[in-house]
């Protein structure tokens, strides 16, 4: 007798995918399209269904500056290798000549500075981030529209073959690495000229091997503002964690809040279980101490006297 079949859902991601989704959406802003492609790729890697002998993935994000495309990428390091600056970073500007390539790949031995050159794209440097847990690389060219052909004949290489053959003959291995591509000429009619404007830029056998091309919108006032919390979380977090940093704000707490609010106490101004308010004035530039709703109003300068 035949077994009913199960339906199935293919929509459903496993819980590292899911948890990757939710913390890049966290990080990064008003740009859910990249996480969900980002989050598709990794799936796929997890359940070791991408292409073999390529990178893992190659994404070509496109977009106005300031939209989110690096930070996306130091956003998926940090998830995974539990750092951002586990990012190769490559700014194209500076590989617009065939001659600069050799700062990627070292000079060829006989060449004047071989042994003094280190390449930027060394296994070493791919590998320095990686641990037991995430043995991915992540590797960013920034501004890849403005690179040398060069480049483009160096990165036809890692996205056909997931191998970069350095000045000195050694191997490198990209095939557990995530290449990024951040363009900028599209800042028109985002999606369809975005787009349009990536193939008239770049080669026809440079995009048949990227995976993702996603264009990034521009952020509207809600957005920016979310921007800015994550931000300001992000220097607190700095704050707490820097042992000198924290002597600094107990220093400031002391001078500018303890202080005065101990003379407030000693001249009777305020008394246990009142209710003490504190602003800034920007006219007089400095803190100001107010009593709650319903009692008489006590006004002292923060001074630090």
């Amino acid at each position: 007798m035949m077994r009913p079949k199960t339906k199935l859902d293919p929509t459903k991601t496993g819980t590292e995918t899911e948890q990757l989704e939710s913390s890049l959406k966290k990080l990064v802003v008003g740009q859910d399209e990249a996480v969900q492609q980002i989050a598709d790729i990794h799936q796929m890697h997890l359940a070791g269904l991408n292409a073999p002998g390529r990178p893992i993935g190659t994404f070509l994000f496109l977009g106005p500056t300031g939209t989110g495309k690096t930070r996306i990428v130091q956003a998926v390091a940090e998830c995974l290798a539990q750092t951002p600056r586990a990012v190769v970073k490559i700014d194209c500007g500076e590989f617009q000549h065939s001659h600069e390539i050799a700062k990627l790949v070292g000079s060829p031995p006989g060449y004047l500075g071989h042994r003094e050159t280190h390449p930027m794209l060394s296994q070493e440097m791919r590998n320095q981030h990686h641990s037991e847990k995430c043995k991915v690389s992540f590797v960013l060219f920034d501004e890849i529209e403005k690179a040398s052909d060069a480049l483009w004949n160096l990165l036809l290489g890692i996205l056909d073959k997931a191998t970069l053959t350095l000045g000195d003959n050694r191997k490198v291995d990209f095939s557990r690495a995530i290449p990024g591509g951040d363009g900028e000429n599209t800042a028109r009619k985002i999606s369809n000229s975005g787009l349009e404007a990536a193939r008239r830029k770049f080669p026809p056998e440079f995009l048949n091997r990227v995976d993702k091309i996603v264009v990034f919108h521009p952020l509207g006032q809600n957005q920016l503002r979310n921007v800015l919390d994550i931000e300001l979380n992000v220097v607190q977090r700095r704050v707490f964690e820097s042992a000198g940093a924290n002597a600094f704000v107990l220093q400031a707490i002391e001078r500018l809040l303890v202080h005065p609010m101990s003379n407030l106490m000693a001249t009777d101004q305020i008394h246990g279980g009142d209710t003490l308010c504190v602003d800034f004035d920007s006219c007089e530039n400095q803190l100001v101490f107010l009593k709650g709703p319903g009692e008489p109003s006590a006004r002292a300068a923060a001074t630090g006297n």
